[in-house]
């Protein structure tokens, strides 16, 4: 467990570097110092989150993420995006026409602010995995698996605690879909 604490501490460090500089394409402002205002802010400052503001943009829901919050959004890379698409044998385009992407999007935010160590304590409070509620209604498992918090099994988190003003991203490495 103190391996785990020294890694997510690493996590920590790495995700507000991440934040402050932007994975790829430097970070939005419009926060407090350098701290990004929106959830979105950080997804749009970063080519690595292309996908995931296309889709936002479609449902109609980068405004409820620029709102008030706080949130948690657990925010699937392109990769993710790209190994879903090859997963389901659909298009990026097919995806975003999908009547079900608000759906899927939702589920990969929580309506409060849980931090790294937040969610630790959740899962060691539980008993190894604790389960979220999103916002869509479903909720979804956190578990560590090793020296991973791993969501629903199949999603690892890569990033931590990329804070903005109204919540904080976690980065994934794959698209949770509701139901799977």
């Amino acid at each position: 467990m103190k391996r785990l604490i020294t890694l997510l501490t690493l996590g920590l460090v790495t995700g507000l570097t991440f934040a402050q500089s932007g994975a790829s394409g430097g970070a939005a402002s419009g926060g407090t110092g350098d701290v990004p205002a929106t959830v979105v802010d950080i997804a749009t400052g970063s080519e690595d989150f292309s996908t995931l503001v296309s889709a936002l943009d479609t449902a109609g829901l980068v405004e409820t993420l620029q709102g008030e919050g706080p949130f948690t959004v657990f925010a699937p890379t392109n990769d993710a995006f790209n190994a879903l698409l090859e997963e389901l044998g659909v298009t990026a385009e097919e995806l975003l026409a999908r009547e079900d992407l608000a759906d899927i999007l939702t589920y990969h935010v929580v309506p409060q602010q849980l931090l790294a160590a937040d969610v630790l304590a959740a899962v060691e409070e539980a008993g190894g995995t604790a389960e979220v509620e999103t916002v869509n209604g479903a909720t979804i498992s956190v578990s560590v698996e090793g020296e991973s918090v791993v969501i629903n099994g199949s999603a690892t988190v890569t990033t931590t605690d990329l804070q903005a003003g109204n919540g904080v991203v976690h980065v994934i490495d794959a698209v949770l879909v509701p139901g799977e």
